[in-house]
Parts: structure tokens; sequence; C-alpha cells
């Protein structure tokens, strides 16, 4: 077992987890650590506690010191000084005429390595503009390139919902969206319905993934065969949300009508779980995307 604190180094950035020694670390205390890229400033965010030794990434690397006053005027120079950089930066990208985005500059803690984030369609030729980075800030210079998700994580911004991005107030990583989500939902396919600012599908249609999940895995699909007082009919649409099956039948005069029915009331003939029934591929039509 391993005693550790988690340490984030931006807001909701990933959480790297470090040994305390016998520092009195508490949550919301500012640290100076140890890190693979050198010594950096970051914030307690989860306290002392005990993990398994498969929980973490062995060697465990030390918590240095709690931050001074001294410490944390320095990581706000710092940040004065990566918005000249960005500056900087943003000029000798022009000169060079690279087709590239400059989203953001972060500098260690210890001022050994200036990094460059930026976003591009494809692969750039920046080593002119490294060797004029270095010669201008005279240390260690990387260019990195980054995706469209960090992109947002890093900018920021306002959500269809009108609240600020999950990838900047609290979500640590991105996890795996996928179309099939928004179908289990039964959302609109449409691309501009179910995308972010950064134009990928959204975050927040895993969060309730896992509860549609269970709840499908209890309820016959559509297209299963079931009967109710003795006519049998196939489940033209499931609510997942109210637990409803509905189906289309015809009326006395003829006229087809959709009627509901609770799971409990009906007997389950034929469950097409794993396959699409053909009434379930006329509901869905063209939107229907393997």
């Amino acid at each position: 077992m391993y005693t550790v604190v988690g340490i984030r180094f931006k807001k909701a950035g990933k959480i790297y987890y470090f040994d305390p020694g016998d520092l009195p670390v508490n949550v919301g205390d500012n640290v100076i650590v140890e890190t693979a890229r050198g010594i950096e400033f970051g914030e307690v965010v989860v306290g002392k506690r005990e993990v398994n030794d498969d929980e973490i990434i062995a060697p465990l690397k030390m918590v240095l010191r709690i931050a001074t006053d001294e410490d944390l005027e320095h990581y706000k120079e710092n940040k004065d000084c990566e918005a000249e950089a960005f500056g900087v930066c943003m000029d000798m990208i022009k000169e060079h005429n690279l087709d590239m985005k400059l989203i953001d500059v972060e500098y260690t803690f210890d001022n050994n390595k200036i990094i460059f984030y930026f976003t591009a369609d494809g692969r750039i030729d920046f080593r002119d503009l490294v060797k004029d980075l270095a010669a201008v800030f005279k240390t260690r210079i990387e260019l990195r390139q980054i995706g469209v998700r960090d992109e947002s994580k890093i900018v920021g911004g306002l959500g269809p919902c009108g609240r600020p991005l999950c990838c900047v107030t609290f979500l640590g990583d991105f996890e795996p969206v996928s179309i099939k989500m928004a179908k289990d939902q039964n959302l609109s396919l449409n691309p501009t319905k179910i995308s972010g600012l950064c134009g990928r599908l959204m975050c927040c249609l895993k969060y309730e993934q896992d509860t549609y999940e269970e709840v499908r895995s209890e309820l016959p699909s559509v297209g299963s065969l079931i009967k109710v007082d003795d006519k049998e009919m196939r489940i033209t649409e499931v609510d997942v949300v109210r637990k409803k099956l509905k189906v289309k039948m015809k009326n006395a005069e003829g006229i087809e009508i959709t009627k509901e029915y609770d799971p409990e009331d009906v007997t389950v003939i034929e469950d097409k779980k794993d396959e699409i029934s053909e009434i379930y591929n006329e509901i869905l039509g063209d939107d229907f995307i393997e």
C-alpha cells in the first residue's frame, strides 16, 4: 500500500498521484512536485489516502514542499511571461507562413522549457520556428500538436446547454463517445444537434449511457413480438425514460393508432435483442447509421 495525494496542474486537468512523505498536505494546498517534465507547481485536489500497488505507476515521485509565497509569485510571473511568449510566437508563425493555429503557451515552473500548443490540419515542418523561438527565449522549446477536443478544453466557451463546457469545468479525461450512444438515447442524428463546440460528439452523451443500457437490457427491443389480451403485435418504439412499450394497431374504424403498454402487462413471444427488425429500419429510415 502507498500513501498518496492527488494533484492537478491545470483546472479540470488530469489528476496525478504523488508521495506526500511527512508533509502536512491538505486539499487546496499549492505544492511543488517533481515530474517527468521537471519541477512543477500544482494544487492538491485529493487528500492523503492509501492505494494498492497496482493503482499507481512506479516509481512514485515525491512532493518536494508546500508552495511558499515566493513560489506563488514566481508562478504568477510565469503566467505573465506566457502571455508575452504567445504574442511572440504568433508573429513568428506569420513570418514563417505556417498553416497552424497557436492555442496556448505553458512555462514549466523551473523555466527549463516552454511548451507551445497548436492545432493544424496535417503535419507541420516547424523546425525553423523552433530555432527562432529558442534564440529568443534562450531555453528549451517544445511545439505540441493537439486535437480539437483539447483545444476546446484550453480555450473554453459555452455549450449548447448554455453552461460552461464540461471539459473546462470538471472533466479530467475525454471518454470515448460514439454515434451508437445517440441512437440508444433516441436523439436526433443531426450532427449539428449532437456535436459540441469542438465539432465532435458531445461528451455528455456518455453521462446517461450506462442507465440507458441497463434499462434497455430489461425491456424487449423494437421489433419484438408481444402478446396482449390474446392479440399479437410488434413493438414499434421503446420509451426508455418512461419504461413504456409502443405498438401500432388499427382500431374498430380501421384507423391506425399507437398504444402504450407497461412491460409487466405484456407477454414477450419473440425478442429481437440482437437484430434489427424491418419495423425498426422503417422507423429510423435513412437516419440509421451503423
